[in-house]
């Protein structure tokens, strides 16, 4: 049983799904909006929920444990200068999850996944 388990495993290997997570939050960042299963949604507000809250402390330290997670300049830049600032006064909440269809192939939910 997963009882009070931390994550999803996704049905990947630790490091699949951590890169998993780093392209999804990058391309959300980039995008500000994108369309993915609802379980990968989930699991990705997690993550980039911290990765805004750390940003959001604007030092030189919080701008490189984003750049750890992220591994991508530009997208860190674009973090720390223009989207965690709007977040400041914001305690929580950055993103948003609507559903919006059932995938042909495999029958299973989509959802859009984008910054409030």
């Amino acid at each position: 049983m997963r009882h009070r388990h931390g994550y999803r495993k996704l049905s990947r290997t630790s490091a699949h799904r951590a890169a998993l997570l780093k392209n999804l939050s990058i391309a959300l960042i980039e995008h500000g909006k994108i369309e993915t299963t609802a379980i990968k949604a989930k699991e990705l507000r997690s993550y980039v929920e911290k990765l805004i809250t750390t940003a959001g402390k604007n030092d030189a330290n919080s701008h490189r444990a984003v750049f750890a997670a992220l591994q991508s300049k530009e997208a860190t830049k674009t973090l720390v200068n223009e989207i965690a600032p709007k977040y400041v006064d914001r305690a929580g909440g950055y993103t948003r999850i609507t559903r919006t269809r059932i995938r042909r192939g495999d029958a299973t939910t989509m959802a859009f996944i984008e910054l409030v």
